[in-house]
C-alpha cells in the first residue's frame, strides 16, 4: 500500500545529526532545531536507534512528548539493538562508514535482523520515543555498505525476520507501515522480487541525488512505482557536499566528486538560483518519491530548506545539467 496519505506533506526531518553525527550537539542545540522544524510546519521526522546509540531517538522523544501524537508522524529503524553494556563511542566502527557517532551515547550496539530482536527494538524505540506506535518502521541498512560480503546473509536474516515480524505488527495495528531504509539500491530491487513478505515504502538515502541517481531511474523507481511501493528520500544533499559542506557518502568528498559540484554551483549561480533548491526540487520531481527528509543541525536550515522548496528553478537550469552530463536525460525534473 501506499505511505502518502500517511504523511503530511513531502518534506520531513532527518533526526540523524541529534545523535551527533560528525559533531557534538547541545541538548539546547537540538531543541533548537526541533523547535524550528515544527514552527515551520514540519510534522514528520524521522529517526533511528543507530543514531548517537539511542540520543537522537531520545532527544526527539523529549521534544515530541510536549505534543499531541496525532499531530505529527514518526518513523524509526530496526536491525540495530542499543545494548545496556558500555563501549568508547570513539571506538565504534559502522562499516565502511567509519566512526559516524563518534560523539554519541556509550551504549554497545547490536546488529540483528531477527524477529525477536525486531520486535525487542521496536518495543525499546517506543520507550526512547515516548509513543505507544509508530507509524513507519524501517529497516536499516542491510546493504553492502555496512556488511560488505556478508550483506546477503544479513538481508536472508531480515527476510525471515524483521520482515515478517514488521508485517505482522501492520496487521495488528502497532505499526501504520514498514520497508527497507538503506544507502543501496540492491537490497530494495531485491526486495520487490520477493512475493512476500510485501513492504510499503522505501527509504533510500544518497542514491537519488543530483550528484547519483542513474542506477536507481533504471530500474528501482520504476519498479516500485509498478508496485505502488512509495520512495522516501534521505541524504538528498549527498552528505552536505552540495551545499557547502566537505562530506560525501559519509566520508571526505573525492576530488572528482568535488569537480563536480563546483561546476553545479556555477552553473546555479549563472540561473540565479540555490543549489538547495536544485538539490530538493531535482530529488521531490520524480512521481516514485514521496517525500524527501534532509537532516538539520542548526534552526536556520529548516527555513532555508523550505525557501528552497518554493524558489522558481529555470527551464534552462536543467537543460544546462543535462548538456553537461550532470543529470540523466532520463530524469523527471520540475516543469
Amino acid at each position: 500500500m501506499s505511505i502518502r496519505h500517511l504523511l503530511p506533506g513531502r518534506i520531513g526531518f532527518g533526526a540523524a545529526p541529534l545523535g551527533n553525527m560528525f559533531r557534538s550537539l547541545t541538548d539546547e542545540e537540538a531543541r533548537a532545531t526541533l523547535r524550528a522544524a515544527w514552527d515551520h510546519g514540519i510534522r514528520y521526522f524521522d529517526t533511528a536507534p543507530v543514531y548517537g546509540a539511542g540520543l537522537a531517538e531520545t532527544r526527539l522523544g523529549e521534544f515530541l512528548s510536549g505534543f499531541d501524537r496525532a499531530e505529527y508522524v514518526l518513523s524509526t529503524k530496526v536491525g540495530r539493538l542499543i545494548l545496556d553494556e558500555f563501549e568508547e563511542p570513539s571506538t565504534r566502527e559502522l562499516g565502511e562508514k567509519g566512526n559516524l557517532f563518534r560523539y554519541g551515547l556509550p551504549h554497545k550496539i547490536h546488529n540483528d535482523y531477527g524477529a525477536d530482536a525486531t520486535l525487542r527494538s521496536v518495543e525499546d524505540s517506543l520507550r526512547r520515543l515516548r509513543t505507544d506506535r509508530l507509524d513507519i518502521v524501517w529497516v536499516h541498512s542491510v546493504a553492502q555498505d555496512f556488511y560488505g560480503d556478508e550483506w546477503i546473509g544479513r538481508f536472508e536474516q531480515a527476510r525471515t525476520g524483521a520482515f515478517r515480524a514488521l508485517t505482522r505488527l501492520r496487521e495488528e495495528g502497532v505499526i501504520g507501515a514498514w520497508g527497507l531504509g538503506v544507502n543501496r539500491v540492491e537490497p530494495l530491487e531485491l526486495t520487490l522480487d520477493l512475493d512476500e513478505p510485501a513492504p510499503d515504502a522505501f527509504l533510500l538515502a544518497g542514491r537519488y541525488t543530483l550528484l547519483d541517481h542513474e542506477r536507481a531511474l533504471q530500474r528501482l523507481l520504476p519498479a516500485a512505482r509498478r508496485r505502488g511501493v512509495d520512495i522516501v528520500v534521505g541524504g538528498p544533499y549527498s552528505s552536505g557536499i552540495l551545499v557547502g559542506g566537505t562530506h560525501f557518502e559519509y566520508g571526505e568528498a573525492p576530488a572528482e566528486v568535488v569537480t563536480k559540484v563546483e561546476r553545479i554551483d556555477a552553473l546555479a549561480r549563472e540561473h540565479g538560483i540555490g543549489v538547495k533548491s536544485a538539490a530538493l526540487q531535482f530529488v521531490l520531481a520524480h512521481p516514485a518519491v514521496a517525500a524527501v527528509v534532509p537532516g538539520a543541525s542548526r534552526p536556520s536550515r529548516i527555513a532555508e530548506d523550505l525557501a528552497a522548496l518554493d524558489e522558481p528553478v529555470p527551464a534552462a537550469f536543467w537543460q544546462a545539467l543535462c548538456a553537461e552530463g550532470i543529470v540523466s536525460p532520463e530524469a523527471p525534473v520540475p516543469a
